[in-house]
C-alpha cells in the first residue's frame, strides 16, 4: 500500500505537530543536554530527557510538516534506538521534512507554534527562533510565528518538570 502522497487537486494543506520533553535537573559535574528550544539554547537548570538535542519546537515543526505530507512522523523516520541520532541537532529533522515537502512541490505557507514553559522566558529569544526557523523552513520571517505560554503552575509542565510544544503549518503548492 505505500505511504499516502499528497493529492494533485489539493491547493493547501495543513499539519499539527506536538511535541513534549520531560525536564531535568543538570546533575552536578555530570553530563546534561541544554535545553534548546528554535535552535535557541536557555540558560536553565534543567534540560530535556532525550535522544536527540530534545529540541522540542523543532520536533513540532518537524511533525506538523510530515503529518500535512501524510508522511511517517519523526518518531517512524528518526527512532531513539538509533544511536546514529543520540545528540542530534533536531535542525536535521526539519531539514528532512523540508525535502520531503518541497520533492512533493509543497512549500511552507506558514508557521503558528506555541512553546508552553513554566520559568525559561520565550519572549526576550522569539525573534532569533524565528529566524531560526524561517531559514530551515526557507521561508521570510513573516512566515513564521513562535508564541510562549505557561501552564499557570498545572501539571508537571506548569511545576517546570516538562516542555511542551504544539505547531500548525499551512503548506501550499509551489
Amino acid at each position: 500500500m505505500g505511504t499516502p502522497k499528497a493529492q494533485n487537486d489539493t491547493h493547501f494543506l495543513v499539519g499539527h505537530g506536538y511535541d513534549l520533553h520531560r525536564l531535568e535537573f543538570h546533575a552536578p559535574g555530570g553530563p546534561a543536554r541544554p535545553l534548546v528550544l528554535g535552535g535557541v539554547k536557555f540558560p536553565h537548570n534543567r534540560g530535556p530527557v532525550a535522544h536527540s538535542d530534545g529540541d522540542a519546537l523543532y520536533h513540532a515543526v518537524t511533525d506538523a510538516i510530515l503529518g500535512a505530507l501524510g508522511q511517517p512522523d519523526i518518531g517512524q523516520l528518526f527512532p531513539d534506538t538509533d544511536p546514529r541520532h543520540e545528540a542530534q541537532d533536531s535542525a536535521v529533522f526539519v531539514g528532512e521534512a523540508v525535502k520531503r515537502m518541497k520533492d512533493l512541490g509543497w512549500r511552507v505557507g506558514n508557521m503558528d507554534a506555541t512553546v508552553i514553559l513554566e520559568t525559561a522566558k520565550v519572549g526576550p529569544v522569539k525573534s532569533q527562533m524565528r529566524a531560526n526557523l524561517a531559514r530551515l523552513l526557507e521561508v521570510p520571517e513573516s512566515r513564521v510565528n513562535v508564541k510562549g505560554k505557561t501552564h499557570e503552575g498545572v501539571d508537571a509542565v506548569g511545576e517546570g518538570r516538562a516542555v511542551e510544544v504544539h505547531a500548525v503549518v499551512v503548506l501550499v503548492r509551489g
